[in-house]
């Protein structure tokens, strides 16, 4: 009845103009880096207010490449929370370096910058704080931090796109953000693509490099560089959406105000309300102590629901050398979180059906 994401019916309020911007790409005949690549990188910058946006190829290049432009000394640490998707970690890998994991808040779920001094060593180059679930991390004391060790800052924003910070845009909040434009994401393309946006000039000239093969000139190649280019029917499709981002947004928050005002069951805790106008609301994810068996409770009544994610990075099998890491507060995050169905064409019924689904459940019923 109520799927946890409906790819189509998202997309459906703007498929006659993606369909007339797929035709413009098509009967351009330039499909690589050509002025709607261009058109998008200046509308996302102006949006993010920053002088720069560099389109890629997904979320998980925008992040590494910005680590190794960096140029860091191989092995030199990045810190980043226990509970953060795995992709943020994998970048700090693939660019050659050290994850260094912090507990996060588990009030918001997001790095917690009271625990990020005792972190810092000799080694410790970057913070990347991740705006975990559409929610800006507190980016002023991580700057303050970052600033008094000389630290970079390089935002995950895969999550955050419309999200702001005492009325700052996500994306402008450190020294480079990374972006996803997944399908799920509050603005997603029709296929993988992502985008770094800074106001550091010869960062930008780099990046700009280094998703081409580290060419700036064709066939003369400055860097070691990767293929990681976002193509231009993405872009295009991107900038279909990009005009209609706020107003979804918008309603997001409305849905999430439902939630957070009129979900009353005590076995459930709710995401903070505090910063309601400012979170961009991509996840409405809660926690219960007996999450597998809510989540068969709410599937029988049809309701879908999906984990923002079950296993941390550290218990993953593709990082088993952390294995012997404790993060209990991360671990029991994971354990419990469950993510709730919320997107602009969600209606007040749909809603208020999971509500009062989720305030008839007990402790008894899901036995």
């Amino acid at each position: 009845m109520i799927p946890f994401l409906d790819l189509k019916r998202v997309n459906e309020p703007h498929s006659v103009a993606i369909e007339e911007a797929i035709k413009r790409v098509l009967q351009s005949g330039w499909y690589i880096l050509g002025q709607e690549v261009e058109a998008f990188e200046q509308q996302f910058a102006a949006y993010c207010q920053t002088r720069h946006c560099i389109g890629v190829a997904n979320g998980l290049d925008a992040l590494t490449l910005v680590l190794k432009a960096w140029d860091f000394p191989a092995g030199s640490e990045v810190i980043v929370a226990a509970n953060a998707y795995i992709a943020s970690v994998q970048s700090i890998t693939l660019a050659g370096l050290t994850p260094v994991f912090v507990e996060p808040d588990p009030q918001t779920y997001l790095l917690d910058p009271a625990k990020l001094e005792v972190a810092i060593t000799s080694c410790t180059r970057a913070i990347l704080p991740v705006h975990l679930y559409g929610r800006c991390c507190d980016m002023e004391p991580i700057n303050t931090l970052a600033k008094q060790y000389n630290l970079n800052v390089l935002e995950d924003a895969a999550q955050a796109h419309g999200a702001l910070y005492q009325k700052k845009q996500a994306g402008s909040l450190g020294d480079a953000a990374a972006w996803s434009f997944y399908p799920s994401k509050n603005l997603g393309a029709l296929g993988d693509a992502g985008a770094i946006t800074t106001n550091d000039d010869t960062l930008a000239d780099k990046l700009r490099a280094l998703r081409n093969y580290g060419s700036k000139q064709k066939y003369v190649n400055d860097y070691l560089g990767h293929n990681s280019r976002l193509d231009e029917i993405q872009a295009a499709i991107l900038s279909v959406k990009l005009p209609w981002l706020d107003d979804e947004n918008k309603r997001r928050r409305a849905l999430a105000q439902q939630y957070l005002s009129r979900i009353c069951n005590p076995d459930v805790m709710l995401p903070p309300s505090d910063q309601l106008d400012q979170d961009a609301w991509h996840l409405f994810v809660i926690r219960h102590p007996r999450r597998d068996a809510l989540r068969t409770f709410l599937r029988e009544r049809g309701i879908g629901t999906d984990v923002h994610y079950p296993i941390p990075p550290h218990r993953q099998q593709a990082y088993e050398t952390f294995a012997h890491l404790s993060f209990p507060i991360a671990e029991q995050l994971h354990k419990e979180v469950v993510s709730l169905p919320l997107n602009p064409t969600l209606t007040d019924g749909e809603i208020a059906y999971v509500i009062d689904t989720i305030n008839l459940m007990s402790e008894r019923a899901i036995a």
